[in-house]
């Protein structure tokens, strides 16, 4: 071994990405006795769930008819506790490398390695950064009057805001909004919306009812008088230009991801997704998963839920991997002693 295998911290698994699949597969692991070391370069856990949107409503998770992403993110956590996980958070993985006896060799921003068994890519669409507005004045008010996430919805109640994009997270945004603030502007560069039918519906009847106004045009201004955002400039199609006057501006033109790191791996990809199969979840290279977002195969659907689905048979296929002599008996949570057990059930 050399100086970097002697000081890296063994684990049978390495889960990089601390999102909501990566949590799960901390729980799915742990049912089979597996236990995992977690890498993230976030500072937190939770990933875009706690980073863009923690008050973000999901509709689609199983039992819950409506619940926040944070609070998505705080029970992953309260579910996986007693497996006892190693968080590295402010990790960026920046190399990966096969070693002779065929473990892996991570390491990490911050020259933390690790050895590990088996590799699962959580990293959602890599590391990844709001796309900004450029123009003049905008840097220095970002986080004070240009937002591109929101922690504290109640900051900006009673005040004028504008919230630009024509997306799911716009348009949640404004829906969520619209009650608590002095006025509400959605702007959109044309007529047609990215969000799901259901939202476009609700944002269109409170715009007919005169509950938000909805620009079809383009920012090309802002309004600053002695440091302060007071409005703003919107084209529109017939280059007609008109001043909107604002307190809050909130953008979500999406996200500009970058893979960073994980694309340098040499591993199978797709218009920069890991391709897997769907059986095991498994990369082109033996022994590296991928699960969530960061993953593609045929038919695959960008949902939380499906994620979920992907650690399940991820952890199987692992738990094969590693004792491939011992045949795997499918155990249920429900009656199961050896999971009651590792589950911390009492009674």
């Amino acid at each position: 071994m050399n100086r970097e295998t002697d000081a890296a911290i063994e684990t049978d698994v390495l889960i990089i990405g601390a999102g909501p699949c990566g949590l799960f597969q901390v729980f799915e692991l742990g049912l089979l006795d597996i236990r995992a070391h977690v890498v993230d370069s976030m500072p937190h856990v939770g990933g875009q769930c706690s980073e863009l949107y923690p008050d973000k409503p999901i509709y689609d998770i199983p039992a819950y008819p409506v619940i926040g992403a944070q609070e998505l993110v705080d029970r992953l956590m309260e579910q996986i506790e007693p497996f006892d996980p190693q968080f590295h958070l402010g990790h960026e993985v920046r190399s990966l490398e096969r070693q002779p006896d065929g473990r892996f060799l991570a390491t990490t921003s911050r020259d933390q390695s690790f050895l590990a068994k088996a590799i699962i890519i959580a990293g959602g669409v890599g590391s990844f950064q709001p796309r900004k507005l450029r123009l003049a004045g905008a840097e220095a008010l970002e986080g004070i009057q240009i937002h591109y996430k929101i922690k504290d919805p109640n900051r900006f109640s009673g005040r004028r805001v504008a919230v630009l994009g024509g997306g799911d997270s716009a348009l949640d945004w404004a829906l969520e909004l619209h009650e608590r603030v002095a006025e509400m502007t959605v702007v959109h560069r044309r007529a047609e919306y990215r969000a799901q039918p259901a939202s476009v519906s609700k944002l269109e009847a409170l715009a007919e009812a005169g509950k938000l106004s909805i620009r079809q045009a383009n920012l090309t201004g802002l309004h600053l008088e002695e440091g302060t955002l007071t409005g703003i400039d919107l084209m529109a199609a017939d280059r007609s230009v008109e001043r909107l006057d604002l307190d809050d501006l909130l953008i979500f033109w999406g996200l500009s991801p970058k893979l960073g790191p994980i694309a340098q791996w040499g591993l199978g990809m797709e218009k920069n997704q890991l391709e897997v199969d769907t059986a095991a979840f498994q990369t082109s290279e033996p022994g590296i998963y991928a699960v969530g977002d960061i993953n593609t195969y045929p038919g695959k659907k960008k949902l939380i839920l499906s994620g979920f689905h992907e650690a399940a048979l991820a952890a199987f296929a692992i738990r094969h991997q590693l004792y491939p002599e011992e045949k795997l008996r499918l155990q249920y949570t429900t009656t199961s002693p050896v999971m009651h057990e590792r589950l911390g059930v009492k009674g």
